[in-house]
């Protein structure tokens, strides 16, 4: 069975949590004593119904605030798939955490309440779905039983949402639109004789019938991690570069080119875990053993198709500042791209991302802590990889600050320049 990697969103009081306990406990994946628990819990608190939201607030802070503060992984299944949810937290002054959540993801759901419509936490959740480029986007209009069911009041809703969309390319986006009630179970597991006027399939039906595209139809691409050498006297001329192939498909045979000396071979052998294999593909780890010794270290790029990558020794990104510290033109960061990591120099500050308006701000003299916008960096070393809208495992990187070592950006490659 696949996986389904799935990013959630929401304003306070959007019912989000509810929504992923409901999930949770209709795909019978709640234990008999966390279950046992929110019903004890719900009773004392005065409920007549099961507070399923219970299931998914699980910092004490979180407890008391009624609020998610941090990204926590939540996985169910189905017999038909495998999911796993990143409940990432929606306030803005959270930005940070909700990218690194869906940083992996292939589906965002985008709750709205359906008596608030759509808000400024909404158009800036959607703006961050695009950023990371998840291209499956499921607007879920909850607490429709507090507008009695109305359908006037969901085809407004998604029609303005729908305005939201044209401020992006055409044709990037699978958008699902679904009202239902997480607190009720209506159109969550199954069709809601409540909504006899929605024509759709119920959410968890969507979420099994999703399409998503994986690395493994993109060009080969392995960023080498480690060299091994065991010179032991049975495997005295061993060498093998061991890395994750981070897209497409490898077999034993093929031509490939390592980067940047730019010189081709043929894979000799591939192992994975010490046994021999025909191929690999995206997303496993595996050694290469290939016909010539050639000079290759950490770092460095195998890949099958060298000219469809671009070496970036100037590059155009977008990035969101996650440190407490201001990024200003001419801070010296590490840029970290898979395996390789390089020094870069912020050369220009291009604009400020207003993410509730869309709008371009002209350059700020500095980004400050959860501010996305545009940059251009200089690198010391080359890298070779593709822009974010052609590849997200091979256009995105990361910023680290130089004495803390800490994660300070994430980036999405635009442009070389």
């Amino acid at each position: 069975m696949d996986l389904l990697k799935i990013a959630t969103a929401g304003s306070v009081d959007d019912g989000k949590s509810t929504l992923i306990g409901r999930l949770l406990y209709e795909t019978n994946s709640l234990k008999e004593d966390q279950l046992e628990h929110i019903k004890e819990k719900s009773e004392r608190n005065g409920f007549d119904f099961l507070d399923f939201s219970l299931a998914t607030d699980g910092l004490l802070t979180e407890r008391e605030q009624g609020i998610t503060i941090d990204v926590s992984h939540i996985y169910f299944s189905t017999p038909r798939r495998r999911f796993v949810i990143a409940d990432s937290p929606g306030h803005v002054e959270y930005t940070r955490n909700m990218i690194t959540g869906a940083s992996n993801a292939q589906t965002a759901l985008i709750l709205v309440d359906a008596r608030k419509g759509i808000t400024e936490q909404t158009r800036r959740h959607f703006y961050i779905t695009r950023l990371l480029g998840i291209r499956n986007i499921v607007l879920c209009v909850n607490k429709m039983d507090l507008v009695q069911y109305d359908q006037n009041v969901f085809s407004d809703i998604v029609a303005e949402f729908s305005t939201l969309t044209s401020h992006f390319p055409a044709g990037q986006l699978r958008l699902n639109a679904i009202p239902l009630s997480a607190l009720k179970g209506e159109n969550i597991a199954r069709k809601s004789a409540a909504m006899p006027w929605y024509p759709g399939d119920s959410l968890l039906s969507l979420l099994e019938n999703e399409l998503v595209e994986t690395p493994i139809d993109e060009a080969a691409v392995l960023q080498v991690q480690y060299v091994l050498r065991p010179r032991t006297e049975a495997l005295h001329d061993y060498r093998a570069y061991l890395g994750k192939l981070k897209s497409g498909i490898l077999r034993t045979g093929d031509t490939v080119t390592a980067l940047p000396s730019g010189i081709s071979t043929r894979i000799r052998k591939i192992e994975v875990y010490g046994q021999e294999v025909d191929a690999v593909q995206a997303g496993d780890n595996c050694s290469l053993l290939l016909e010539d010794e050639l000079d290759i270290s950490r770092g460095d790029t195998i890949a099958k198709t060298p000219e469809e990558l671009t070496e970036f020794r100037q590059l155009s990104a977008q990035v969101c500042w996650m440190d407490r510290q201001p990024l200003t033109v001419g801070k010296k960061l590490w840029l970290q791209h898979g395996s390789q990591r390089v020094q870069a120099r912020v050369s220009r500050l291009d604009t400020l991302v207003a993410t509730d308006t869309y709008e371009a701000h002209p350059a700020p003299a500095a980004l400050q802590l959860n501010d996305i916008g545009a940059l251009q960096l200089q690198l010391a070393k080359p890298i070779f990889g593709k822009l974010y809208t052609h590849s997200k495992v091979n256009g995105a990187f990361i910023l680290i600050d130089e004495s803390s070592f800490t994660t300070a950006a994430v980036g999405f490659i635009q442009a070389s320049v």
